[in-house]
């Protein structure tokens, strides 16, 4: 089920990237596997799955050391500071760095283990109370220039969360509001030539690879409806 769900996201990947002029290489399907059992990660990974997200640091740092070395690891639920330590040079890229107090933390660890953590930004781009980061594109921009003067960080795009909507176009314009910003001609020099775009998931990936996306944060079209109990 798992390797089909799969070859069906990517299916969907590309005829997105075709309808949008891309190449579908440029799009990275990170496998969001949060909840899940390691059996169900392991045949994401035999399907030839390489990047996985999850959103607890604990339960990051219990699969990593049951997964093949060859997975990239992508943090992508917020991040307190007090564990930061616990996965500075254990994941691939840091997708929810929302504050600049935050920022200098992953900063001062990663300083400790004299390497350069690739970060994004969260943007809180539709203002929704219940996720992080703001929606104010000034502040959104003094922290994009603040974390890019933080030596031991490597500032490589921005990340959002949109809405959770049964109607992916009403996503669409937020998508575009994270690209737009990206590409300002006072930001652009704050990224490198070919920025991350983390936005869309299971319900809007595609809409989101239309509006530019490089990294989409595919759970339950992978893995199915996440058992919390």
């Amino acid at each position: 089920m798992i390797s089909e769900n799969i070859k069906t996201v990517k299916e969907n990947i590309g005829a997105a990237c075709k309808r949008s002029g891309r190449n579908p290489e440029d799009v990275v399907l990170i496998n969001v596997s949060k909840t899940k059992p390691l059996e169900m990660l392991r045949e994401a990974y035999a399907a030839g799955s390489r990047d996985f997200g999850e959103n607890k640091v604990q339960e990051l740092c219990d699969k990593i050391p049951e997964m093949p070395e060859d997975i990239r690891w992508h943090m992508i639920g917020h991040l307190q500071t007090n564990k930061i330590k616990y996965i500075i040079g254990r994941t691939a890229l840091i997708h929810s760095v929302d504050t600049l107090h935050l920022a200098e933390a992953i900063e001062k660890e990663a300083a400790k283990k004299e390497i350069v953590a690739d970060i994004l930004v969260e943007v809180n781009i539709a203002g929704e109370d219940s996720k992080f980061g703001t929606s104010d594109i000034e502040e959104n921009k003094a922290l994009i220039r603040s974390v890019s003067g933080l030596s031991h960080l490597r500032l490589c795009g921005l990340m959002t969360i949109a809405p959770y909507t049964e109607d992916p176009e009403t996503n669409r314009p937020y998508f575009k509001a994270l690209r737009e910003l990206i590409y300002n001609d006072d930001m652009r020099d704050f990224f490198p030539d070919r920025p991350v775009l983390s936005m869309g998931m299971s319900g809007d990936y595609e809409v989101a690879v239309e509006e530019g996306a490089t990294h989409v944060r595919v759970g339950t079209g992978i893995f199915g409806e996440r058992n919390y109990t």
